[in-house]
């Protein structure tokens, strides 16, 4: 690269982002600046970047990017620092690890790393290695998208989602699909999503929409739209079952030789168990869902063979939404659907099996945690120890995944174990929080209460490239660089796809990445040898195992190799094939709708079958009487959870807002655009309305993302929802985003 000229380059690189997609980037580069921005031109598949990819330079060289590092000198959460020199920096996070860990303990030191502008170099699992060393930390455990996914995937076929998802082609094979939560259109799941859709679309497939909203793809694709009361969708399931089972339409001849349990199951869809028939009519006064339609949509699922019934991760993220993955794979089951073209697993297709290997972190010095090790396995473990042994030398998801064992905190509960601690049941008091790319006060339950628990810590530090709500509240901010400024390699999942992330331009300001940083911090706390090999020679390594890419120079030359498969993906296809030689990774073999694993947990909130849990805040809470309407937290086009979101060409293309249905804006006098206020006991924010008849009634939608931005009085004003979610996970540990009761009122 040389940008010491006005010669134009164009430089090709690979974006994957939270999305899980890899889109292709050509940057043009002159004079060290990114002028334009193309994509994905070339032989079919084509890697075609987003809205957000397209406007990349606006977010590489935005003003705002942190230049330097910074220290805190005015209170928590008041956004005042000074300028200060790297050295000073890492020497003072250096002495405060050792300050803290030699008065309170190594377990007082939490790390929490997050997903998005990473690559299988620089991750969060870098610093892992620099506090293990040092001599452990404090973990999370769980994911916020898709923990009540993996749950279920888990306790059902054994593995976690990403190996239980076919692949987007193989919805072509299908005569029914039923999209159940999954919106991606916006949210591109997996790679190559558009392009299948419009395939489907094309070849005249049937799509019914389950979903609260009238969604972008039901709009693009359904024939017919569903709408259902948020945390509802197990309970229909089971009416779905009951029909099914009733009129004898269900596979008895795939459920008797792939699966254990349905007895069970069956015994709790007719009523046998508990007295109470899950009848279409039953069902009815729970979902909103009429009657009629139930009994239609179990008949057709039923009857119309390859259908793919896809449930996205959103209905998982509310209370007890583990029910709802596991109810789904029942039908699933039932149908006869799993492992064969154009059937589904009913987990969100778009995998093919692809890696480079284990992240470079994972083989770094240091072992394991010595925090983690010291103390007693989870209840639940068995999930977490089979995530780890499916995964490790695969994608090194150690750092992401979690451990088995009680040190560990969920996610969701951070907040929570730092105010309380040891007082509040937690193994430990929290003193630090150390912080990787994760706007954690932004996009975690219960903005204000993650306030209040990041004031109280002693020291806090965060690597970021803006000032997040969350670096705010750091006592050091570490600037980071984009994949714009460093090299990486990643790998893309839709039609596989490995990436040559390249360097198209130095590093704004003094920024590092993720490499460097940790690079010096283990530097400062003695760690000489923590560097084995240079960046390159890590890539050069991790290439070199790959038999897909013949040559690394060429791979980095042409920034991308696309491999194309000979055929669709199909999740499950030997195991259903020949079962007596390819056994599901479960403790029977076989796909498990009643699990011996969740029995054995004894938690009478997670049943060892699937079934219908009333979510707390629903509209029989009595919180319903203040608080009438069911507030969802949804993803959006136009940001990455968080990022993009002050992007100025995508705050262009539309507003944050709430989405409430005609009939509940009429109620409270509000009209479209009118600015109202959105609130609960644990926050409020003013935010305009859009009305409309593409939401349900009783229903209101507050995309997530979006800057938390409060006035003086504590009022939000830049619309972040989680200033009204709950820090409570679900029992299977999944964050309950989709699960809260809200008023709204013309401001």
């Amino acid at each position: 690269m040389n940008d010491s000229n006005d010669t134009e380059q164009i430089v090709t690189t690979v974006c994957h982002d939270h999305c899980t997609s890899a889109c292709v980037l050509k940057l043009h580069v002159k004079g060290g600046v990114i002028t334009r921005v193309e994509t994905d031109d070339g032989e079919y598949p084509q890697y075609r970047c987003c809205v957000r990819g397209r406007a990349f330079r606006q977010y590489v060289h935005h003003p705002d990017r942190l230049k330097y590092p910074l220290k805190r000198t005015g209170p928590r959460g008041e956004g005042k620092f000074e300028r200060i020199s790297w050295d000073e920096a890492l020497e003072t996070i250096a002495s405060q690890l050792k300050r803290i860990k030699d008065s309170y303990g190594a377990s007082s030191i939490i790390l929490l790393p997050s997903g998005g502008d990473m690559g299988w170099l620089n991750n969060g699992g870098l610093i892992d290695r620099v506090l293990v060393r040092l001599g452990g930390y404090t973990g999370v455990l769980g994911t916020v998208s898709n923990e009540g996914t993996w749950f279920s995937c888990m306790a059902t076929y054994g593995v976690p989602n990403v190996r239980a998802s076919s692949s987007h082609d193989s919805l072509l094979d299908s005569r029914l699909i039923i999209m159940w939560g999954w919106n991606p259109v916006v949210t591109r799941m997996y790679m190559h999503t558009h392009r299948h859709l419009a395939q489907i679309k094309k070849a005249g497939i049937r799509v019914i929409s389950v979903d609260p909203r009238y969604t972008e793809t039901a709009a693009l694709l359904a024939n017919q739209w569903i709408p259902i009361k948020p945390g509802t969708d197990a309970a229909m399931m089971a009416a779905m079952a009951h029909v099914m089972i009733t009129e004898n339409l269900h596979d008895q001849s795939f459920l008797n030789k792939h699966t254990v349990g349905f007895d069970k199951y069956r015994d709790y869809v007719l009523g046998i168990e508990d007295g109470t028939p899950k009848t279409p009519a039953w069902a009815q006064a729970i979902t909103g869902v009429p009657a009629a339609t139930i009994v239609n949509l179990a008949r057709e699922y039923a009857t119309t063979k390859p259908a793919a019934l896809v449930d996205g991760f959103a209905p998982a993220r509310s209370a007890f939404g583990e029910q709802f993955n596991r109810a789904a794979a029942t039908l699933a089951a039932m149908t006869g659907n799993i492992g064969i073209p154009g059937g589904s697993t009913c987990i969100s297709p778009g995998v093919f099996p692809v890696s480079l290997g284990a992240f470079p972190a994972s083989t770094m010095k240091g072992g394991d945690n010595p925090v983690h090790l010291a103390a007693p396995l989870r209840k639940n473990s068995v999930f977490y120890q089979r995530v780890s042994l499916g995964l490790q030398g695969v994608t090194g998801a150690r750092f992401y995944v979690g451990g088995p064992t009680t040190a560990h905190l969920n996610r969701v509960q951070v907040a929570d174990a730092i105010l309380r601690g040891r007082s509040g049941g937690y193994p430990a008091d929290y003193k630090m929080l150390y912080m990787v790319t994760i706007n954690w006060l932004n996009q975690y339950a219960n903005t204000n209460r993650i306030a209040e628990a990041l004031k109280k810590l002693e020291f806090v530090v965060a690597q970021e490239q803006f000032m997040t709500p969350t670096a705010k509240f750091a006592d050091i901010v570490l600037p980071t660089n984009t994949i714009a400024e460093r090299n990486d390699v990643t790998i893309g999942f839709g039609f596989p796809l490995y990436g040559s992330m390249n360097k198209a331009i130095d590093s704004i300001g003094e920024s590092k990445s993720q490499f460097e940083i940790a690079q010096g911090l283990a530097a400062k706390l003695g760690f000489s040898d923590f560097v084995e090999k240079t960046e390159e020679e890590w890539m050069r390594e991790i290439i070199g195992k790959c038999p897909d890419i013949p040559d690394y120079e060429t791979f980095k030359k042409e920034g991308f190799r696309k491999v194309k498969p000979s055929k669709s993906y199909v999740a499950f296809e030997e195991q259903i094939k020949d079962p007596s030689k390819n056994r599901f990774s479960t403790p029977s073999g076989k796909i498990e709708i009643f699990s011996q694993d969740i029995a054995d947990m004894n938690n009478s909130k997670l049943p060892p079958i699937p079934k219908y849990v009333e979510s707390w805040e629903s509209l029989n809470d009595p919180l319903a009487k203040r608080y009438p309407l069911q507030l969802i937290t949804t993803h959006y086009f136009r940001r990455t959870h968080s990022k993009f979101d002050n992007i100025p060409w995508l705050k262009e293309l539309e507003p944050q807002a709430v989405t409430m249905h005609t009939s509940d804006a009429s109620a409270r006098g509000i009209k479209d655009g009118d600015m109202v206020r959105v609130f609960n006991d644990r926050g409020q924010m003013i935010i305009p309305a859009f009305v409309t008849e593409r939401i349900m009634p009783g229903v209101v939608e507050i995309p997530e993302g979006a800057k938390f931005d409060p006035d003086e009085n504590g009022v939000d004003r830049g619309g972040c929802p989680n200033v009204l979610t709950r820090d409570e996970p679900s029992p299977g540990g999944a964050f309950a985003g989709n699960t809260a009761l809200v008023q709204v009122e013309k401001a």
